[in-house]
């Protein structure tokens, strides 16, 4: 089965560029217009992955008003086509205001075959990788009950998804174990509804939120009487959660004393209430979630080991935003369109920096921190494309943005890729071409290019 070429589309009113163009590109599906309509005929018809842009186009050949009004119509149609403009007219000015209205590079007339080549076949590998995260997103999404509230391509946090959907139908206890801001309630939930008891009620309760001496109270339930203040009978998050599941978050802040309360109702299913001898049958599937070292805190004393094997039945490790490699910015883009949709809606994606700097970032604060830095730059951006400044992140180093998209990084990452295959197929150049999924003619110019021939 012969393998479908990539579309290419060029935008060209020069017939003899068009040609040429054509015929360097053969490893490329190449279709050509040389005006507006036909361009966003073609677009629409073929679906190109990759477009090279002429900025000065009839009615405008001197100018760049056509070239720009097309580039606007690619964006706003199929937004994740990576458009490359080529302009002489004002080539500083041209490029920046292409790459702020989301073109993906910027080459400057006459143009140079080869290297134009090299930005459009590294194009075309963004593109394909971005359309696998997608189809990943996609897959899960649809598939599964658990991972389908999760947006996530790493193989760690697919991991963590299944081992939940695993248990769900259990009655053990599941213990999650992650930083603030990592999702576990997000987690909890989905093991609820992926469960018998999804038509029940899901309670959750922060046991750090509440103060000592209300906690025992909202817990377990009180009479009325009990205390000042308590003025009819209440019952607590357990006696609310029965034939469910209660979601205990930042169990490690449960004092000893209503530790061991919560340990005989984890054995004997009864609960009494505040102010009451009488004991109450509850069934109740456990839950619960810290970002404390429950066993350092055994070793000091400060939780009960039986409690500790009673929760955590199951023990559910969550990893970070920065140990998900590619997660942090597969959800800001989501979050972005998310926000634009109900904020703001002239904002249509990240500037490079942004996305180097989401990349760059550590994120301490994991999901929850990169949501909120997201949503305070859609609403607060002035561009179409939010930008590091909007993110309130550091401007990355240039070598970081390089690293993205520049001439230089694609040179280095092409000349380490042909050395690997020309080294496996032992300089064989038809075979290195397969290996590289190019033309031999192609092959030899890059080889040139790059100084690569023996």
């Amino acid at each position: 089965m012969t393998e479908t070429r990539p579309k290419l589309l060029v935008v060209e009113d020069d017939a003899g560029l068009q040609a040429q163009l054509k015929w360097a590109y053969e490893d490329f599906d190449v279709v050509v217009a040389g005006d507006r309509n036909s361009a966003l005929t073609l677009l629409r018809s073929e679906m190109p992955s990759v477009v090279t842009l002429d900025l000065g186009l009839p009615p405008d050949p001197d100018g760049t008003t056509e070239g720009f009004a097309i580039l606007d119509a690619i964006m706003a149609l199929k937004p994740d086509t990576k458009v490359i403009v080529a302009s002489g007219h004002g080539a500083r000015e041209s490029a920046l205001q292409a790459i702020a209205r989301g073109a993906y590079d910027f080459y400057q007339k006459p143009i140079d075959i080869d290297a134009l080549g090299l930005i459009v076949r590294r194009a075309l590998q963004l593109h394909r990788l971005e359309e696998e995260n997608r189809r990943l997103a996609a897959r899960v999404e649809k598939d599964e009950k658990v991972l389908g509230r999760l947006l996530t391509a790493a193989p760690e946090m697919i991991r963590v998804g299944r081992t939940i959907e695993r248990v769900a139908n259990t009655n053990v206890s599941v213990m999650l174990l992650g930083a603030s801001g990592t999702g576990k309630e997000l987690l909890a939930r989905g093991l609820h509804e992926a469960s018998a008891r999804a038509k029940r009620a899901f309670v959750a309760i922060n046991c750090a939120a509440i103060p000592e001496n209300l906690l025992e109270s909202e817990l377990f339930g009180h009479e009325k009487g009990a205390f000042t203040g308590a003025v009819k009978t209440t019952p607590g998050k357990i006696e609310q959660a029965a034939g469910g599941t209660l979601f205990l978050d930042e169990v490690g802040d449960i004092p000893l004393q209503l530790q061991v309360k919560l340990l005989r109702f984890l054995q004997e299913r009864v609960i009494e209430r505040v102010g009451s001898r009488e004991s109450i049958p509850v069934d109740t599937r456990i839950v619960c979630a810290t970002h404390q070292d429950l066993e350092a805190m055994i070793a000091e004393g400060r939780f009960r080991e039986d409690l500790f094997y009673r929760l955590a039945e199951i023990v559910v490790r969550i990893p970070g935003l920065a140990e998900r490699p590619g997660d942090a910015t597969l959800l800001a883009k989501a979050f972005l369109h998310r926000y634009a949709r109900e904020m703001n809606p002239a904002v249509r994606g990240f500037a490079t920096d942004a996305l180097a700097a989401i990349d760059a970032w550590h994120w301490p604060g994991n999901v929850r921190e990169l949501e909120n830095r997201v949503k305070r730059a859609v609403i607060m951006a002035d561009e179409k494309l939010v930008g590091a400044a909007d993110l309130d992140l550091a401007q990355p180093d240039e070598q970081v943005i390089n690293a993205l998209n520049l001439k230089a990084a694609r040179e280095q990452a092409d000349r380490k890729v042909i050395r690997h295959a020309l080294a496996r197929s032992e300089g064989n150049i038809s075979s290195t071409a397969k290996m590289l999924g190019i033309s031999r003619p192609t092959l030899y110019d890059l080889l040139k290019q790059y100084d690569l021939q023996n």
